[in-house]
């Protein structure tokens, strides 16, 4: 993967200067208090559905090793769950909405579709190959 500078110079400067532009124009709009309450809310609200579909995603990845199958999948959604409760916790209206965004599963499901699409195209995913001992296994995944 390529390391691209403005990337992450909008991600890391732009995005929360646009944040802090929402909270203010909401505090200026209602009134501090309830722009403090809303960003409370959605932290404790977001905590909650984080771990609760963390806890899901769990029992999902521990259901697909007891059958023997790699959870890749069940991986992907995982870390969708990571990066919405962080996003969750992190003050601001934009990163609320992307945050609960991955915490749905009908949402998530529509990014993981995107990440997997962008993955076949950038990375060669055509197979895997398991070699055990002295014997070898191949075992190829889509």
């Amino acid at each position: 993967m390529k390391f691209n500078f403005g990337k992450l110079l909008l991600i890391f400067t732009v995005i929360p200067f646009i944040e802090l532009s929402i909270l203010l124009e909401l505090a200026a709009r209602t009134s501090a208090l309830t722009t403090l309450a809303l960003i409370i809310i959605t932290g404790i609200v977001g905590a909650y559905f984080a771990k609760d579909q963390g806890r899901r995603v769990l029992t999902a990845i521990q259901a697909e090793l007891n059958t023997g199958r790699m959870p890749a999948g069940e991986l992907l959604h995982g870390l969708c769950v990571l990066i919405g409760g962080i996003l969750l916790l992190t003050p601001g209206i934009l990163t609320d909405l992307f945050g609960f965004s991955l915490l749905f599963p009908a949402t998530r499901t529509l990014y993981i579709e995107a990440m997997k699409k962008y993955m076949k195209g950038h990375f060669n995913l055509s197979g895997v190959s398991m070699h055990s001992g002295g014997a070898s296994n191949y075992q190829y995944y889509d």
